[in-house]
């Protein structure tokens, strides 16, 4: 396997100019981008490698924002049940949230979406007061649990505020502003003009994602700071402005329990109702439609525009039936696994398709152990996410692949940058490989029936590493590369087609009820080749 080049995106780091370019070579580099933190310098900029330039839409307008604190990004939060010891109960409503993130919405637009709860017999309580931070309840039952939803701003964007406490970075918060506002969307039209006529170098505009992060809610106990995450949910969404639009286009009003769902929210392997489903819809709709505007203006300054489907990804789903209307050139993929290279490499609304390889070149990994650091061993984690995505890159084509972070990292690990350089040699020879025709494909076609369908092919609520349904993850994951047809399926699919043109039926996974088998068929193992050896483990 000879030594070759294209195909790479590599992250470059001011400061960093010859080990940029070392690297750039090394790697076979032909696009160097910028990443979260870091800027490219003129030397990097003009040194003839095409540009990816990283925007966040909605955060790093911190000036605008501080002047119009009313158009910040809201979400419901529940407290913590407290039991009323008399009948009078007091609930210090931020008691359990961490204040960096969160702020209490107690206008008078916002109070009339707050409910409180007697959780003991789940019902609304219609009486209660509310001063500077405490809701009390009098006339209480004793021995009862009592919560409170309520609206609160979010004004610490939440992957900003991962990448900072991660990096330990000492600057200025950044909060996220909410484009369903009018005045917010003239000023993202605005900035985004601007922006694209001072970027001339820039070919390629890496929108990261679009405007609402998933759920990622931090609590106050500093030895359990994550309360709650659900790569899928909707739930950052919501804004007094949004909810009356809703309820002017579909005819009924949600409230905050719709939401909050008894403090168990909505994770995405839970039971949808129709509401959850009307919400999702509204959503997507909106972030269509107004993420065209930007997507169209940068077309207008000649550059390409890609997205990456993570962090503010809420409403672009790429497999979803109005993500082509976005009109974007490519679609960029964080990954850890072969299903979520599949999931990439199948959606048919872009011409390019490109993955982010793990590790990220930060100082540690998602779950807090080290990477590029002391006690880290950075090639060891990429030769284990390399085996994961390389058989899904057998199956189906990846145009593009690239790492994000900081390049100066590597330089303590001369060994990552060696196998890095092994993986982009082998990746270009995959990829002759598709150049050269489809893949060869076994019978039966396999059909995998979720509550989701084909909306969220080769997913369902997020990555490998934090997904509760470890069934459903472990037969995508293997099917992922193996050398069959694949198809993603919902119930209406059933009622309308059936599933005559399938062999087998590999899982069915539904929310409520995730762990269903079909039966054998025409005396095939149900499993089949998708477990080999093995049935449920060791």
């Amino acid at each position: 396997m000879g030594k070759t080049s294209g195909g790479f995106t590599l992250p470059g780091e001011s400061g960093y100019e010859e080990l940029t370019l070392e690297m750039a070579k090394k790697w076979g580099a032909d696009v160097i981008r910028d990443s979260d933190g870091t800027e490219l310098s003129p030397e990097i900029v003009n040194a003839g490698y095409g540009i990816y330039s990283t925007i966040c839409i909605i955060r790093n307008h911190n000036e605008w924002a501080k002047k119009n604190l009313d158009k910040l990004q809201q979400t419901f939060l529940m407290t913590d049940p407290v039991v009323a010891e008399d009948t009078t109960v007091s609930i210090d409503i931020m008691k359990d949230f961490f204040a960096e993130q969160f702020k209490i919405n107690d206008s008078d637009e916002s109070k009339a979406y707050w409910q409180v709860f007697d959780r003991t017999t789940n019902e609304e309580i219609k009486s209660w007061k509310y001063d500077n931070g405490v809701v009390t309840v009098e006339n209480a039952v004793p021995y009862h649990k009592y919560t409170v939803n309520f609206l609160a701003w979010r004004i610490w964007e939440e992957i900003s505020m991962y990448n900072h406490t991660t990096n330990n970075w000492d600057k200025e918060h950044l909060m996220q502003i909410d484009p369903r506002y009018p005045e917010t969307q003239q000023y993202m039209m605005d900035w985004m003009k601007d922006w694209c006529e001072t970027h001339p170098a820039t070919t390629v505009v890496r929108f990261t994602s679009m405007f609402y992060n998933f759920v990622w809610i931090w609590g106050s106990n500093e030895r359990c700071r994550e309360r709650y995450s659900d790569w899928a949910s909707y739930d950052f969404t919501v804004s007094p402005l949004a909810l009356k639009q809703f309820e002017e286009k579909y005819g009924y009003a949600l409230t905050s329990e719709d939401f909050i769902n008894k403090g168990d929210l909505h994770a995405t392997h839970m039971v949808c109702d129709q509401k959850k489903l009307d919400w999702m819809d509204f959503v997507n709709e909106f972030v269509v439609e107004f993420g065209k505007k930007l997507v169209d203006l940068v077309h207008e300054y000649g550059k390409k525009a890609y997205v990456f489907y993570d962090d503010s990804w809420v409403g672009v789903e790429p497999w979803g039936k109005r993500f082509k209307d976005f009109g974007f050139d490519g679609l960029i993929k964080c990954v850890f696994n072969g299903f979520e290279a599949r999931l990439c490499a199948g959606c048919e609304a872009v011409d390019t398709h490109e993955i982010r390889l793990h590790p990220y070149l930060f100082p540690v990994g998602l779950g807090g152990a080290p990477t590029f650091m002391e006690g880290g061993n950075p090639t060891l984690e990429a030769k284990g996410y390399w085996k994961n995505v390389r058989r899904a890159l057998l199956r189906d084509k990846i145009d593009r692949i690239g790492l994000g972070g900081y390049l100066s990292l590597t330089l303590p690990f001369p060994d990552f940058n060696d196998y890095i350089e092994k993986i982009a040699d082998e990746f270009r020879l995959i990829k002759e490989f598709h150049n050269a025709g489809k893949p060869y494909v076994l019978k039966p076609r396999v059909a995998v029936l979720t509550f989701w369908g084909k909306l969220r092919s080769w997913t369902c609520s997020g990555h490998y590493h934090e997904h509760p349904e470890v069934d459903l993850i472990n037969v995508i994951e293997a099917l992922s590369g193996l050398p069959l047809d694949v198809e993603f399926v919902c119930f209406d699919d059933i009622k309308e087609k059936g599933l005559d043109d399938f062999g087998h039926r590999v899982t069915v996974h539904c929310p409520g009820n995730p762990y269903v088998r079909m039966p054998n068929v025409d005396g095939v193992p149900f499993w089949g080749p998708v477990r080999s050896w093995a049935c449920s483990g060791a």
